[in-house]
């Protein structure tokens, strides 16, 4: 070890060994003093130290600690505060070790601007001028009908003059059209009054919030009050409002109306990202849904993932919620909030829609990244055959087999080969078996694998990562008797099996053979099932010729003046024996001549 290295460890050893017994965070900074990683900790010391203390199995993590070069931290009064503080530093230094919200779309918002008679409108850019933001919106078809609905219940301004009081009193402006066709009131000429249209607003902000419930009551009070005044006309515009609100809401996903101000959460992970869903729950509605995206740098936990999706979710959308519905049981305290896992009922509904989300979400995103890679696609289906069969390593080199005879006769073998998840054609081979008579389909396996593998030995060509046989548990055995016995090679072995209707129905593996739930209309299923077709395809088609030339060698072998040349002949012109018996004695003579011509014709009449 260098002299500088064992400085280095000197002084950061001597860092961990004073780190506070309390909450906050850590940064950790390379050699050129960049911070490389952010932590939060409910104990500094032992977490920081369990960094230095033992070995990582995991790569990145012994990666991260070699690039270690100062420490540095920040306590804080609760693990809350931590969190919060976490999440701001990573926002602010993106460090290279941290999980990174994977979110490259800026989504709009939805303003009511801090103005003396404030405008709403849509925008994707946030200033902090005392404006109100609420969203950020993913579904943008929900954010227009949001909208609309405030357009259609609030004739509210449009236009971008300041609309002072002392402008108004000036007269500065002149009535638009907006105002002319009854979208507008007028407040630019004094005809909408400032404190009748911050009750609008107010409304406005409720309805933005989520809180229908109370603008609906508050409708119908003033409803109720206009007709007890005997003013039917304006009781009547009051209920086309109220009647507008409850068909939104009615458009919404809506849950018991006791649920209220509840944040739900859900997470989905693959190998290198973790999806997770953010619903929030007012008055019984869904007034707010978020999926995104977190790449992973550490190999991080769902847990660890989670908690940073809560703090983020929360503080980018200003939840004060004091219910968080979670799927499973987190390691986390916020200052007056309760974690629920629920087991059913309402809340277990909200979830599963959570769920539902994020996983089609998970899809979604899976979908995009194939299409602009088929190759990531191909690895990581090979990749979850590796994981269901617990491979040691991808089966980037698979081979399967197939037997086909009627009764024992023209019996014949296929290998297919399918590299990197493809059909190799150029290396398929036929078989025509050779020591077994009769129908013995367990002979004739073990005969071909023997002569397949015994040859890949002496010419030292490439083994597969992974056979596999088309057919139940004896033809796999049959295959590792050959294999591991006979040839002692190490070769992983599978088996596929086909149901009553002769389409793929289950993957076999291990000894004694087990079966592997692989669900149906999964990638990975249409993988071995178009692996099973190919075979099968290979081996009838080889069966199917060696059939129909054994049946023509049958009929022109054994006729006198026919010999090899004239048979060849004969097949190039008419094709197959049939077209031989209808043709005239005219045409096969041009071919033969005539007096094998009429030795023919004979033959085959007989």
């Amino acid at each position: 070890m260098k002299q500088e290295e064992i400085n280095t460890n000197d002084y950061l050893k001597g860092i961990v060994l004073n780190l506070p017994e309390s909450p906050g965070i850590y940064q950790y900074l390379n050699a050129e003093g960049t911070i490389i990683y952010v932590g939060k900790a409910k104990n500094l010391k032992r977490r920081v130290s369990s960094y230095f203390n033992r070995e990582h199995p995991n790569g990145k993590t012994r990666v991260l600690v070699s690039k270690i070069a100062d420490i540095r931290y920040i306590i804080v009064k609760t693990e809350e505060d931590a969190l919060l503080l976490e999440n701001n530093l990573i926002k602010k230094y993106r460090p290279r070790y941290n999980v990174l919200l994977k979110d490259d779309k800026t989504y709009p918002s939805i303003c009511v601007s801090n103005e003396y008679f404030p405008r709403v409108f849509k925008t994707r850019n946030i200033i902090r001028n005392g404006s109100s933001y609420y969203g950020p919106y993913s579904h943008i078809p929900s954010m227009n009908a949001l909208l609309e609905l405030i357009k259609n219940l609030y004739p509210l301004r449009t236009c971008k003059h300041a609309l002072t009081p002392e402008n108004i009193r000036n007269g500065k402006f002149e009535v638009c059209l907006e105002y002319h066709i009854k979208n507008c009131k007028g407040p630019c000429i004094g005809k909408q009054t400032h404190a009748d249209y911050l009750k609008d607003i107010d409304e406005i902000k409720q309805i933005l919030k989520g809180d229908t419930q109370i603008v609906c009551d508050l409708l119908m009070d003033e409803m109720q009050a206009l007709a007890m005044e005997m003013k039917f006309e304006e009781a009547q515009q009051i209920k086309e409002k109220y009647d507008l609100i409850e068909s939104y809401r009615s458009r919404s996903e809506v849950v018991s109306r006791i649920i209220h101000n509840v944040d739900v959460f859900s997470i989905e992970m693959d190998e290198n990202s973790a999806y997770i869903n953010y619903l929030h729950i007012t008055n019984g509605c869904i007034n707010q849904a978020f999926t995104f995206e977190y790449k992973k740098r550490l190999n991080e936990t769902r847990e660890e993932l989670l908690r940073l999706g809560i703090i983020e979710m929360r503080e980018r959308y200003k939840s004060k919620s004091r219910e968080i519905i979670v799927p499973f049981e987190l390691d986390m305290e916020l200052n007056n909030v309760t974690f629920t896992i629920p087991q059913r009922g309402e809340k277990k509904h909200l979830l599963e829609l959570s769920i539902m989300n994020v996983k089609q979400y998970k899809v979604d995103r899976l979908k995009q990244a194939d299409k602009l890679n088929p190759e990531q696609k191909k690895t990581r289906i090979l990749k979850e055959i590796q994981e269901q069969l617990k491979l040691p390593k991808i089966p980037a080199h698979i081979e399967c087999f197939d037997n086909s005879n009627i009764q024992g006769s023209d019996a014949v073998a296929a290998c297919v080969v399918f590299k990197m998840g493809k059909p190799s054609k150029k290396d398929y081979r036929k078989f025509n078996i050779k020591t077994v008579e009769g129908p013995n389909d367990y002979a004739s396996m073990k005969e071909v694998v023997r002569r397949r593998y015994s040859r890949a030995i002496e010419e030292q060509s490439p083994l597969p990562d992974l056979i596999i046989t088309d057919g139940g548990k004896g033809q796999m055995e049959v295959v590792r008797e050959v294999i591991e016995d006979e040839l002692h090679l190490n070769i992983p072995i599978a088996g596929l099996a086909k149901d009553n209707r002769h389409r793929t129905s289950e993957l076999l593996y291990g000894f004694p053979p087990m079966t592997i739930g692989v669900k149906q209309s999964t990638p990975l299923f249409h993988l071995l099932e178009n692996i099973q077709d190919e075979v099968h395809r290979f081996a009838i088609t080889f069966h199917r010729d060696k059939r129909s030339k054994s049946q023509v060698a049958s009929a022109l072998d054994n006729i006198p003046g026919i010999g090899e040349k004239r048979k060849t002949a004969l097949l190039k012109v008419f094709k197959s024996v049939s077209r031989i018996k209808k043709a005239g004695l005219e045409e096969i003579a041009k071919i033969i001549g005539m007096t094998a011509a009429k030795n023919l014709k004979e033959k085959l009449k007989e």
